[in-house]
């Protein structure tokens, strides 16, 4: 790991913390003293995900992170919250080896759905193109109905 500051390669480990799916490394430099943090995560098999036009791609967690991120915008939603639902999306789709835009789109409404009812619907309006007041209120109704 190289150091942020001067870009030795050598540093050691000053504390470890689990935090989740990751560990949580303080170092110190060898060289120059500094200090600075890492992340540890095990890395998953995530799924081919096969596109509209017929092209594939690797799975971009950055993608998911910004479709729930603008979906839950000025909700009383911390990146803790928007990080762990990344990772419910993911754990929805582990296993399989490729999926459809549309099964990770799925994925992301039932979390949000679980999460956050108007995040759901912010995410709804756009993910399936809403066009009309009615399609608004097709996707309000069940909401209501589970309370």
């Amino acid at each position: 790991m190289r150091c942020p500051d001067c870009a030795h390669e050598e540093s050691r480990v000053v504390d470890s913390r689990t935090t989740g799916d990751s560990i949580r490394r303080r170092r110190q430099c060898a060289s120059c003293g500094a200090r600075f943090t890492t992340h540890e995560r095990i890395e998953q098999r995530l799924p081919w995900i096969l596109k509209r036009d017929g092209r594939r791609e690797l799975y971009d967690r950055e993608k998911v992170l910004h479709g729930i991120t603008l979906a839950c915008r000025k909700r009383p939603l911390g990146p803790g919250d928007i990080e762990a639902a990344a990772l419910r999306v993911e754990s929805r789709l582990e296993g399989t080896v490729e999926c459809s835009t549309r099964e990770v789109g799925d994925a992301v409404m039932a979390v949000l759905r679980e999460m956050d009812p108007v995040a759901y619907v912010r995410f709804a309006s756009v993910y399936q193109q809403f066009e009309s007041v009615q399609q608004f209120v097709d996707a309000i109704d069940p909401l209501r109905e589970d309370g």
